[in-house]
């Protein structure tokens, strides 16, 4: 019998097989591209003004967009019980995944680029929606206003690009950090102690890590204020107080977590420690606009570069294997993948307040690369190819 081809293969099965594909692809490309426009090797095809605007809106719109679809659109079916999206459906988001990619640097009107590159979170709220509202559970609900603020971001982005307005790109580029930081603390909270709690039961290292609602509750709204006061540029002495209410609380969940415990299993590390990155970004964040001394812009780093980058490798690692029918056994390779990415993180938020210098700066883009490449390198067949059958469940 011949394998399955067009929309039945494996690769249109689940919304993780092309969405991993092309964000480990598209990172570490984009990254090329940007440190040899940076360092004048090569020019990028759009304007000067707009190369720093579009560097950024590629980060957060093309290659962390591509992993988070992938990531939430597997989840749901599995802890929602939401019918899986595969086959044309699947297709039709990835089709508008790639053309919003070239239309930023096709040599098409910034209007049609615009409307081309805003569609794929409202077709994924679309496709969701129907779902979503049938489910029990209505947390699962918070994540419509996330994909509305993510298409909000993007519509306010292109609108300062066809206005020539580096003001408000910028803008709906921070609005995007901010709805990915609290995707990440939805989502993110509640898998990481449930993964730790089963671990620890499993190794007899203790129980479940009870859920704390006022806490998540609690840390839900720092996130939350800490966005409306950056965003509506409340005074400094404001938002400081935002980040470090944010950082206070987030500590607090993490250490609850007992991620000590669970030192010797990278799946669960890399998400405790993707986490601790989050809480130094609101530290940051809080010491900038508090103390004035730091750049504002490290916490951003922090957070995507260490956290986002983090988790999203661990979740990529654990959901692959998983998903394919692997055990979930990490190869060395991958172990040094997420050393990099730490290290990478360090070296990207040391670089301005130390003085570093573009050497480092181009230091910590290679050690930021290499992970996703790795990953790309050692799980890429497993994303085309059929999964095997299933294994006896294996230690987290």
């Amino acid at each position: 019998m011949s394998p399955p081809s067009g929309l039945a293969a494996p690769l249109w099965v689940s919304a993780f097989r092309p969405f991993y594909l092309l964000g480990a692809a598209y990172g570490p490309l984009l990254m090329v591209v940007w440190v040899g426009a940076y360092a004048g090797i090569w020019a990028v095809p759009v304007d000067d003004w707009f190369f720093l605007a579009w560097h950024g809106h590629e980060m957060l719109f093309g290659f962390s967009a591509a992993i988070i679809s992938g990531i939430v659109m597997t989840a749901l079916p599995s802890w929602a019980g939401t019918a899986e999206i595969a086959g044309k459906p699947l297709a039709i988001l990835v089709t508008l995944w790639l053309a919003g990619r070239l239309v930023l640097v096709a040599p098409v009107s910034p209007l049609l680029a615009a409307t081309v590159d805003c569609a794929l979170f409202p077709v994924i709220a679309g496709l969701l929606l129907p779902q979503l509202l049938q489910v029990r559970n209505r947390y699962y609900l918070l994540l419509l206003p996330v994909l509305a603020a993510l298409f909000a971001a993007n519509v306010i982005f292109h609108a300062g690009r066809i206005g020539a307005d580096l003001a408000l790109t910028a803008f709906g580029l921070r609005l995007a950090i901010h709805a990915i930081v609290l995707l990440y603390v939805l989502k993110g909270g509640v898998l990481t102690p449930i993964f730790t709690g089963n671990a620890l039961r499993e190794k007899r290292r203790g129980g479940d890590i009870p859920f704390r609602m006022w806490l998540d509750v609690l840390a839900v709204l720092t996130v939350v204020a800490l966005a409306i006061a950056d965003l509506a540029r409340l005074p400094a002495a404001w938002v400081g107080a935002a980040a470090l209410a944010a950082c206070v609380t987030h500590g607090l969940r993490l250490a609850r977590w007992r991620g000590w415990l669970i030192a010797d299993l990278p799946l669960l590390w890399t998400m405790h420690l993707g986490y601790a990155w989050l809480v130094v970004a609101f530290a940051l964040k809080a010491l900038a606009e508090l103390g004035g001394t730091l750049p504002e812009m490290l916490w951003v780093h922090a957070f995507t570069v260490g956290s986002l980058g983090l988790m999203m490798l661990g979740l990529m690692t654990r959901v692959v294997l998983r998903h394919t029918g692997r055990p979930l056994q990490v190869p060395a390779a991958i172990v040094a993948a997420y050393l990099m990415v730490l290290a990478a993180a360090a070296l990207r938020v040391a670089v301005l307040p130390l003085g570093l210098g573009n050497a480092w700066l181009f230091a910590s883009a290679v050690l930021w690369m290499a992970p996703f490449a790795l990953y790309l390198a050692m799980f890429g067949a497993m994303l085309w190819s059929p999964s095997l059958p299933r294994q006896v469940k294996a230690m987290p």
